[in-house]
């Protein structure tokens, strides 16, 4: 490992959707981010402070088709711009995992940055919008995430309320359980936290 910024540049362009997309992974959790879903903004800007990332996205999709390819293709290059700026992966902790409490609800997310695309997604939502967000793509957001990173990825709430503080609990979640798998190890600098030696 060295101590290069950990960085990762996604430009992702399809007939359903154009994505730029710097992530900076030892950031301040700084943001500026517009996909034009205003609660799916405020997602991802909630994952970049929590997670301590810098995020600077723009996503321009065919929101008057439907939410479903700008939320997934953002998942999907959110999730490659990671597995880009974590390089060969030595070094870090690569599994985390974080209990987030949001006020009546209870979030937890695990993630192993692996190489091997898994997801589990568990959110209790039982409206079909929140804001402006059509939540049934939460899990096509995860989906997609796992399968730009390589990694598992598991969220679930345990229990809640209010809507808004489900998916936000899981959010927040997930950015406390990726910014632990990223952490780096000191004493173990030099060595890929896998006995098969690939990641």
């Amino acid at each position: 490992m060295t101590d290069a910024i950990r960085r990762g540049t996604i430009q992702r362009d399809t007939t359903e959707t154009k994505i730029n997309l710097t992530l900076t992974v030892d950031g301040q959790g700084t943001y500026t981010v517009s996909t034009g879903i205003r609660f799916f903004d405020h997602m991802l800007e909630l994952f970049t402070r929590h997670g301590g990332f810098d995020l600077d996205l723009t996503c321009k999709g065919d929101l008057d088709v439907d939410q479903h390819h700008t939320v997934e293709d953002v998942g999907i290059a959110l999730g490659e711009a990671f597995l880009q700026a974590l390089g060969d992966k030595k070094g870090i902790l690569r599994a985390g995992y974080f209990v987030m409490p949001m006020d009546e609800t209870l979030a937890v997310a695990a993630i192993d940055l692996s190489g091997r695309t898994a997801y589990a997604v568990d959110d209790q939502v039982d409206v079909p919008i929140v804001g402006d967000f059509q939540t049934e793509l939460l899990t096509d957001f995860f989906e997609g995430f796992a399968r730009g990173a390589k990694c598992n990825v598991h969220v679930k709430t345990m229990y809640g309320r209010s809507n808004h503080h489900k998916i936000e609990a899981i959010f927040k979640a997930f950015a406390r359980a990726m910014r632990g798998a990223c952490s780096r190890d000191e004493r173990m600098k030099e060595m890929l936290p896998s006995t098969k030696g690939l990641l």
